[in-house]
């Protein structure tokens, strides 16, 4: 919330990352920025995609700049939960008027536990 109403909205989506950056430095949070995760097809690597930040290890953070979050938007933010198999995701939306986001949750999230109880 910071970075909007200090920015405001008009800027590309790679000033947000940088002083979003700055924000979660200053308050201690642990993150990776542009963190890459390999695709799996099969159990094959078919590609590998970097989501904006990885947040404590376990929260992805995709960040945009438009005028309006659209559907596609939705779809790669939970394509993102789903290939890492995270539970948790945010989708920021910089490009408002307002700062929009929204809190994704990965329906198909299998936690390790689950996937230790599985394969035993």
């Amino acid at each position: 919330m910071t970075v909007h109403k200090t920015l405001g909205n008009g800027f590309q989506e790679v000033i947000y990352q940088r002083a979003l950056e700055i924000e979660m430095r200053e308050a201690g949070i642990s993150f990776n920025r542009e963190f890459e995760m390999p695709i799996f097809y099969r159990k094959q690597q078919i590609g590998d995609r970097r989501v904006d930040f990885l947040v404590e290890g376990i929260i992805s953070v995709e960040l945009k700049a438009v005028t309006k979050l659209e559907d596609v938007h939705f779809a790669q933010a939970i394509n993102y939960l789903e290939a890492y198999n995270l539970e948790i995701g945010l989708l920021i939306n910089f490009g408002e008027m307002s700062l929009n986001f929204k809190r994704l949750t990965n329906k198909k999230f299998k936690s390790e536990q689950l996937q230790k109880s599985n394969k035993s």
